[in-house]
């Protein structure tokens, strides 16, 4: 797995998670499978060799579109290990625990789910510099800046509000735990309800991929007429362009934001 961007304080480093920097084993990786495909695609649409070496530029690239499905996928992960941590940090709070005491209560929770996980090590550092007197409600709007998770952001808002007024702490960590849950909860849903639909989107991506090459295999020469004339190389281009589009609209179709 990659590292992730890092910026150096006083004390230690602090993860920055709208940003990550790949290992160079993931950009091999990645690099490979963007060749592999830009081979599959240059042989079904041109058998050119020419086109091959000029693909081999963006396939090169299809590391950096990667890297924004990773940080996505870490994004959600600490969404739902914040959760978890307010939740326990809550229980806590209720039982009359101080503020620390209350985020110790949730590394002890947080480490029996998900081990040495990204929200351990973020409240370990949070207690760390709470013990040097820096001020919680401080940490938490350091810590909602550099998730870059909007419910984060919005907690670390409301909890500095309600510490500098004294609110009550145990009801509005209480409150930001259902709202980040209910959302949790309605992304389950609709990937859930997505999920064969999606399954479906792949296997009609490639099986215009699958039948030409099928074709070729057992009619050789089949197809020899649109990779030797103009007007062959025009009409697989134009099926190149559709078939990207027709690839762009169904993710367009599917994705759907929260």
């Amino acid at each position: 797995m990659g590292n992730w961007s890092t910026e150096k304080n006083s004390e230690q480093q602090d993860i920055y998670y709208e940003h990550y920097t790949l290992s160079r084993h993931e950009w091999f990786l990645y690099s490979a499978q963007g060749i592999v495909v830009a081979a599959i695609f240059v042989y079904v649409f041109y058998r050119s060799l020419l086109l091959f070496l000029v693909a081999l530029i963006p396939a090169a690239c299809y590391p950096l579109w990667k890297r924004k499905k990773l940080i996505k996928k870490q994004k959600q992960r600490l969404t739902v290990e914040f959760r978890d941590a307010i939740l326990a940090m809550a229980a806590a709070l209720r039982a009359g625990y101080a503020v620390e005491n209350a985020l110790m209560e949730a590394v002890r929770e947080l480490r029996v789910l998900y081990g040495e996980s990204m929200m351990v090590k973020e409240l370990e550092d949070m207690i760390h510099k709470i013990r040097l007197n820096q001020p919680v409600e401080k940490l938490f709007l350091e810590l909602g800046k550099r998730s870059g998770v909007q419910a984060m952001e919005e907690f670390a808002q409301v909890f500095a509000v309600a510490k500098k007024n004294g609110g009550e702490l145990t009801q509005i960590v209480e409150r930001t735990v259902q709202v980040i849950g209910d959302k949790i909860q309605v992304q389950s849903e609709i990937e859930v309800m997505t999920a064969a639909r999606r399954y479906e989107q792949k296997i009609m991506n490639w099986m215009p991929i699958f039948l030409v090459l099928y074709l070729d295999f057992t009619s050789p020469g089949f197809f020899q007429i649109l990779y030797t004339t103009a007007m062959g190389r025009v009409v697989m281009t134009g099926c190149l362009g559709v078939y990207v589009l027709a690839v762009w609209m169904a993710e367009k179709i599917l994705k759907i934001e929260m």
